[in-house]
């Protein structure tokens, strides 16, 4: 039970880690999303995210770029959604 303690504790801080760091490869890249670098390849080979591949050789992707990318089209609560049609209703 020790050993997956530990385990899972390295996992966590190494996960922090990449958040620390600007330039992801794509198996950091896999890390810190989540996703599978088989998808990655898939998202790249679509231009779907942002990448970089300097003189056509490895990819590399900007952190912030990709924090960016995967907060766009965020979904409102629907508390926030309220305010905004409440806003609307008062407005007239």
């Amino acid at each position: 039970m020790e050993n997956e303690q530990i385990l899972h504790k390295l996992n966590r801080i190494e996960k922090f880690m990449f958040g620390l760091k600007d330039i992801l490869n794509p198996e950091e890249l896999s890390e810190y999303t989540g996703f599978k670098v088989s998808y990655i390849y898939k998202l790249v080979s679509q231009s779907k995210i942002p990448y970089s591949k300097p003189n056509n050789g490895a990819l590399f992707f900007d952190r912030k770029k990709i924090d960016d990318w995967l907060l766009q089209n965020p979904s409102k609560s629907e508390a926030e959604i309220r305010k905004q049609a409440l806003q609307y209703t008062r407005k007239k």
